[in-house]
C-alpha cells in the first residue's frame, strides 16, 4: 500500500491519530512542540514506526526553536517566520516554511525545503484563480498544499498543479482510544494506490 503523493498530518493529538495515519503509510506526523507535553509527545512516538516526525512551532526566535528541537528531537522542523529560515537551517533539519495564502505569498523564498501553504479563512475553496496562483508557486518552490482539498477534489488538485503534496489536520478523540476520522480518513483512502 503506497499513497500517490506525500502526505503530512498537523497537529497530531492523540495515539487514534498516529496509529492510523502510521498504518495509511502517511509520511510525515507533525507536533505542535508548542502546546503538546513532552510526557504526551515522547508516549505517541514510542508507539510509531516507519514516519517522519515534524516538530511543529510558532516560535518567533531561534534560542526558544533550539531548545524545542533538543527537547523534542523532531526528523523535520515546521516554522512560520520566513526570517527564521537560515536560522533554523543550522540546526541540522529539513525545514518546512508555513505560510497563510490570506496574508500573500513571498515573492522570493530561500532555504527551507518545503513550503506548506495554508489558509487562515476556514470556508476558502480552491477556484480557478487560487489554484493558477498556487500553480505558479508550485512550480517554483516545493508546496505542500494545506487546505480546501476534499475526497472530490484532491486527485484533480494533484493533476492540476505540480504540488510535492499535501497536508490535513489531525482532531481530537470523542474519547480516550475512540476517534471518528472523518474527511482526513476519506482522502486518505482516496489517494490509496492500492
Amino acid at each position: 500500500m503506497a499513497l500517490r503523493t506525500l502526505v503530512k498530518i498537523s497537529n497530531i493529538t492523540n495515539l487514534s491519530d498516529a496509529r492510523y495515519c502510521a498504518g495509511m503509510y502517511v509520511e510525515w506526523l507533525g507536533f505542535s512542540m508548542d502546546t503538546i507535553a513532552l510526557e504526551k509527545f515522547s508516549e505517541i512516538r514510542g508507539w510509531l514506526a516507519g514516519v517522519s516526525i515534524v516538530g511543529e512551532t510558532e516560535a518567533t526566535d531561534l534560542t526558544t526553536i533550539q531548545s524545542l528541537v533538543e527537547a523534542y528531537k523532531p526528523d523535520v522542523l515546521q516554522i512560520s517566520h520566513p526570517e527564521l529560515v537560515a536560522e533554523a537551517k543550522t540546526l541540522g533539519l529539513p525545514i518546512i516554511l508555513k505560510l497563510d495564502l490570506a496574508e500573500g505569498l513571498p515573492t522570493e523564498l530561500d532555504g527551507a525545503d518545503y513550503y506548506l501553504i495554508e489558509h487562515s479563512d476556514p470556508f476558502i475553496h480552491l477556484d480557478t484563480p487560487t489554484l493558477g496562483y498556487l500553480d505558479q508557486f508550485a512550480f517554483k518552490y516545493p508546496t505542500l498544499l494545506g487546505f480546501g482539498l476534499n475526497e472530490m477534489n484532491v486527485l484533480e488538485v494533484l493533476k492540476q498543479i505540480p504540488i510535492k503534496g499535501i497536508a490535513l489536520f489531525g482532531g481530537e478523540e470523542t474519547r480516550p482510544g475512540y476517534k471518528e476520522f472523518g474527511e482526513m480518513m476519506d482522502i486518505l483512502e482516496r489517494l490509496d494506490e492500492d
